[in-house]
């Protein structure tokens, strides 16, 4: 496995186009003061001994030169030990809400960037836990299978969009079923689906499924998004044209807060209600922490070695290299004739 132990010496890469500007602008300016003089061909014919190309290679060698030493600070390593550790956690599947009406606006910035911002902090509560997304509207998919791999879950998170799946609607129950499917099948520790939803136009029996996970021991949470009140739906990719209906109406969606709780009660979990505060992410944390771990095993890289030596030494030659190349034409070489006939 390949790292940087120190990424943000990476950013120091940004310097590199600024220096190619300084580079070409100087060039340009030297042009044009020259130009002052006469024409530019005709001077540069007056002094042979310059060379057009040689400042051109030294850039060239300067800038990969100082490439190479930022990388060199970022530090990149290998991962040469692949071990197995033992853990202890518990099982967590998020069904995440992805249909249309989560575009609304109730909650900043929208329902679903709410979700996706409070799931994105519960991630970074977990500590061995381990982790599955279900992404659901009229069907539902697995998004992320269960992992510890957190990294992997935040950057599956920012991808989400209500683009993910085709058809509209709010099939929790089928969500419920596939997150049940992701449960590692030989463990031991407390298993919990969490469905984060505005429970809009559901159209299966999402209670039943809940009763069902109950059943089997999985509890089922419920985190309902949105407002009584309701609000537009905005239309993808516009802030100011919002969804209608058939009649030309504005279509306004508003949380199902009934069902909801129905749904959690049946899953015999619990049920909170999202809103620009951080109550409901705090309510699921506390519920985390009260959930049976056990013990499991996950592979990790252990060792790393670092691979910068190698990486030193070019750069070493590029800059000797660069020490040793003068703008100038070398005299001793222009005075040698290989081709010239003897007399």
């Amino acid at each position: 496995m390949f790292r940087f132990a120190q990424p943000l010496f990476l950013y120091l890469l940004l310097l590199v186009p600024l220096m190619w500007a300084l580079y070409l602008y100087a060039r340009h300016r030297r042009r044009r003061n020259l130009a002052l003089f006469g024409k530019v061909a005709y001077l540069q014919e007056l002094a042979p001994e310059v060379s057009r190309w040689r400042p051109l290679v030294k850039m060239i060698l300067q800038s990969l030169a100082f490439a190479i030493v930022v990388f060199i600070l970022a530090r990149p390593q290998f991962g040469t030990k692949l071990e197995t550790v033992k853990t202890e956690g518990v099982e967590i599947v998020v069904a995440l809400d992805v249909s249309n009406s989560m575009l609304a606006r109730d909650i900043n910035p929208s329902r679903l960037d709410k979700a996706k911002m409070m799931l994105s902090k519960l991630v970074d509560d977990l500590e061995n836990d381990k982790v599955g997304l279900v992404v659901f509207a009229g069907d539902a998919y697995t998004q992320l299978p269960i992992t510890t791999d957190y990294v992997s879950a935040k950057m599956f998170l920012n991808s989400i969009d209500t683009k993910m799946v085709p058809t509209q609607g709010t099939a929790i129950g089928q969500a419920i079923k596939i997150a049940m499917n992701s449960f590692s099948p030989e463990s031991t520790a407390e298993q919990a689906i969490i469905v984060i939803t505005d429970g809009e136009n559901h159209e299966d029996d999402a209670t039943e499924a809940a009763r069902m996970a109950a059943e089997k021991g999985v509890k089922v949470s419920v985190v309902g998004i949105g407002s009584s009140k309701g609000a537009p739906i905005p239309i993808s990719g516009s802030s100011n044209n919002f969804m209608k209906d058939a009649e030309g109406k504005t279509v306004i969606t508003k949380l199902n807060e009934t069902m909801a709780q129905e749904v959690a009660q049946a899953g015999e979990g619990i049920y909170v209600r999202a809103d620009n505060t951080n109550g409901a992410l705090q309510a699921l944390i506390n519920e985390v922490r009260t959930m049976k771990s056990a013990e499991f095993e996950r592979k990790t890289y252990s060792e790393y070695n670092e691979q910068f030596p190698g990486l030193a030494w070019i750069a070493l030659v590029l800059l000797l290299v660069d020490a040793f190349l003068l703008e100038r034409k070398y005299g001793w070489i222009s005075s040698i004739h290989i081709f010239n006939k003897k007399k």
